[in-house]
């Protein structure tokens, strides 16, 4: 049959057994000598069971008090270490970070990010799922997501990290070959390498100086669907596209690729990272942070 027990009493029972009087052990509770002799006399009577035998001058625990302060005692130990572990989650990043990112995006960028936020929280492991789908957090059981571009509405929180440009870009070796645009309108007539995962991969809207619009319509040779892919491409002189900062922003430093049309733009895209919940836990936080530094 089960004892229906006020478990605040057996806090009481053990610091009075600890201090070794009633007096001793109201001080300590922040309480009145009246309150802990209360509460002992409901504890033994829930228990059916003298836990302690007292005169006016001592007090000692019976054989039945002795075990039951044992167990008590491990108890009340057990319960605080959980809500000490259970601080260490709160204030320290430990656990399994699991993370979706679009797949150029993700092996760029979030890769060498986590690789960092694993050196710096060893008692956390990393898992990251690139994907170019967008994926359901909840569901799959992700910690939260790196989405590039414009977010739908959605249910879940976003945190924007920063932006990046994208880049019409073209290798010295095919410009060579077919000459140089000079305006949007003459990317029509060049070999474009389309990066099929976008929602429009052969047409573009640049702006011009005057913030007007110049839509083009380009002619794709090849197509690939990932960036990365298409950017190879563009290195071996294939064809040109438009890929984002984050991709070509080494070689265009090294000279292996030309960025075209420079009094015009396109719109930039922003880095976004996305979870569930209203208060991220501290391992997400502290990504987030970590790779805000590193995109800063």
């Amino acid at each position: 049959m089960a004892i229906d027990i006020n478990l605040n009493r057996l806090g009481v029972f053990v610091a009075l057994v600890r201090a070794g009087s009633f007096t001793a052990a109201a001080e300590q509770l922040g309480t009145t000598k009246a309150m802990v002799s209360q509460h002992l006399a409901r504890l033994e009577a829930e228990l059916g069971v003298q836990l302690l035998v007292r005169s006016t001058r001592r007090m000692a625990l019976t054989d039945a008090g002795e075990r039951f302060h044992e167990d008590c005692a491990r108890v009340l130990a057990e319960a605080e270490a959980a809500i000490a572990r259970l601080g260490e989650c709160r204030d320290t990043p430990m656990g399994t970070l699991r993370i979706s990112a679009a797949n150029d995006h993700g092996i760029n960028v979030v890769a060498p990010a986590l690789a960092a936020y694993a050196e710096r929280y060893p008692q956390v492991r990393v898992e990251l799922v690139v994907t170019d789908t967008v994926t359901d957090l909840i569901a799959e059981r992700f910690d939260l997501a790196i989405r590039l571009g414009w977010l739908r509405d959605s249910s879940l929180r976003a945190t924007k990290l920063s932006s990046f440009r994208q880049c019409l870009v073209a290798s010295p070796a095919y410009l060579a070959r077919h000459g140089i645009p000079a305006v949007p309108e003459d990317l029509s007539t060049h070999r474009w390498i389309a990066v099929s995962v976008l929602a429009s991969p052969t047409r573009w809207v640049f702006k011009d100086p005057n913030a007007a619009d110049c839509v083009v319509q380009t002619r794709a040779v090849a197509s690939a669907n990932s960036a990365t892919a298409a950017y190879r491409f563009v290195l071996e002189g294939l064809g040109l596209s438009v890929l984002p900062d984050y991709i070509v922003e080494a070689e265009l430093k090294a000279g292996g690729l030309v960025a075209l049309l420079p009094g015009y733009t396109l719109p930039e895209g922003g880095v976004h990272a996305v979870y569930p919940g209203n208060q991220p836990p501290v391992k997400v936080r502290a990504f987030i942070d970590l790779l805000k530094e590193r995109l800063a």
